[in-house]
């Protein structure tokens, strides 16, 4: 017998192929969850971290921080902070070091419903939204339109049954709510209305942290309660590129301490622009600017659970526009989260900031490398990794849709290989090539279908044939169709028409209830 003959004859039998296929239709067991251990790929070495953390201490307590508040520069120098002779805010060495020793290493996200906590720190990674976009891709028309609160309630919900996306941060502006009070109030109560998974907002001022924590209370029943369950964090900017502080949000950052509001101070200079061209000397200022932040946070209040979001940003030096698709960025994101976990603090960046305007090759590609970037550095919250387009000025439910599915094969990879007595499969081995001589439909191939391999929903593994037969649908059309099937279905019903009633008795809700209800 030729070895071609042995090779048709040992082909396997198409009863075990058809079983094999039966029971990959099940997936029973999410072999990728969220909460996959990173850190496997580290862009620095131990020279270079030193090098950039010694470097920006030495920033801190040499150049120091301009345009600080004068209620936070008391508390600071109480603390042992100095002013140099530029009148400037420094912080000696011993200072940063001791506020990164007694900070806050790992905490608790809530969700509303407790089958969505995780926690934040170590090197778990978990990916989920960010984002102001003032416009939305719209689904029917496939162009382009400003953002509004009704599309902030549907990505909300959307989102509610995402599996990879771990929290909801609101993606997108209402534009058509002119009112900054009432935009920071709406923003807060369509999260409240559309998922019950940990969330984040944003404070325009100070003023409207007290009434937003009052409406979560009563969302959840009573005064005090988000206290014992802070399900909504705060992004905040503290500081502002190049090394100053920024007032306004100096004091939301202290009115969300007061209410505990868990913080995500965010730093987002910006290459070239704001901070230096050189990827090094970004990470220097940029991690200096995001220490200025820690320092602050603990300085207020030791301890307090805060996300140092170090997020490198970087424009396109040809037309100074903003880039959020490209290696330099998803490499300097994974520097800035190896940097953080380095220093044991819960680590924040941002990835998956395509400039791609369609659900295209192009999308694919820059969210694909950078999100798996940030994942294998070990990022503890990967920011802006779901439904964002054109470069942060859009957002997209079919982008949310396919990210939801390209974060599975993430997670896979961040997973990487088990190896022990079961994986290694050396009876397997035997049993098949003393057999049947194939593998399909034996009990370890079995097992390891459900534990170790991920089956798209969305990805087309079709022969051309059967696609062409099917229509040849691409994957924008299929993202847009189970989009519309999410949005014409799910309408969760999280807040009792008690705890809603009481809410616009006190604010104005501009969302009208009939738009959160079914059809009839």
């Amino acid at each position: 017998m030729t070895s071609e003959e042995t090779r048709v004859g040992r082909r396997p039998n198409a009863r075990a192929a058809r079983l094999i296929a039966r029971q990959g239709t099940k997936q029973e067991v999410n072999p990728c969850p969220p909460g996959q251990v990173g850190g496997s790929y580290r862009p620095l070495s131990d020279h270079d971290l030193r090098s950039i953390y010694d470097t920006a201490l030495r920033l801190l307590a040499e150049l120091g921080m301009g345009e600080v508040p004068a209620n936070y520069q008391a508390l600071a120098l109480a603390k042992g902070a100095r002013l140099t002779d530029l009148g400037r805010l420094a912080y000696p060495r011993s200072m940063v070091e001791d506020v990164i020793a007694g900070a806050a290493k790992t905490f608790v996200f809530h969700g509303r419903d407790p089958a969505h906590d995780f926690e934040i720190g170590g090197q778990r990674v978990h990916f989920g939204t960010g984002g102001a976009a003032v416009r939305t891709l719209d689904l029917d028309s496939g162009r382009y339109r400003p953002s509004t609160l009704a599309d902030l309630y549907d990505f909300t919900r959307l989102v509610d049954t995402l599996t990879n996306v771990s929290w909801f941060t609101r993606c997108c502006v209402a534009t058509d709510v002119e009112d900054n009070f009432d935009l920071d109030v709406n923003t807060a109560y369509a999260l409240l209305a559309g998922t019950t998974k940990p969330v984040g907002t944003s404070f325009t001022v100070a003023g409207s942290v007290d009434p937003i924590i009052d409406m979560f209370d009563l969302a959840l029943g009573g005064e005090g309660r988000y206290r014992e369950r802070p399900f909504c964090k705060a992004h905040i900017s503290p500081v502002i590129s190049p090394m100053r502080y920024g007032e306004d949000a100096v004091d939301v950052t202290m009115a969300c301490v007061r209410r505990g509001v868990p913080i995500n101070a965010i730093v987002a200079a910006q290459s070239g622009a704001t901070a230096p061209a050189t990827l090094a000397g970004f990470l220097v200022q940029s991690l200096a600017e995001t220490l200025a932040a820690l320092v602050l946070v603990n300085v207020l209040e030791p301890g307090y659970p805060m996300i140092f979001s170090n997020w490198p940003l970087v424009i396109d030096l040809r037309t100074g526009s903003f880039s959020g698709g490209g290696g330099e960025i998803s490499v300097m994101n994974a520097a800035a989260a190896q940097l953080s976990n380095w220093l044991g603090l819960p680590s924040g960046v941002a990835s998956s900031m395509t400039d791609a305007k369609a659900v295209d090759a192009q999308m694919g590609a820059e969210k694909g490398f950078s999100a798996l970037a940030a994942g294998l550095a070990g990022a503890n919250m990967v920011y802006e990794s779901s439904g964002m387009m054109a470069s942060l000025l859009g957002a997209s439910f079919e982008a949310f849709v396919v990210d939801d599915e390209m974060l599975s094969h993430v997670y896979r990879i961040i997973r990487g290989v088990e190896v022990n007595e079961e994986t290694l499969g050396f009876e397997a081995i035997c049993e098949a090539v003393l057999g049947v001589g194939h593998f399909l439909g034996a009990s370890h191939t079995l097992a390891a279908m459900q534990r170790d391999y991920y089956y798209p929903r969305l990805a087309d593994r079709d022969e051309p044939k059967t696609w062409s037969d099917n229509g040849a649908p691409d994957l924008w059309a299929k993202a847009r169709a189970k989009a519309r099937q999410v949005l014409a279905s799910h309408y969760p019903d999280y807040l009792s028409d008690a705890a809603d009633a009481a809410i616009r008795s006190r604010f104005r809700i501009h969302l009208p209830r009939a738009r959160m209800q079914a059809p009839a």
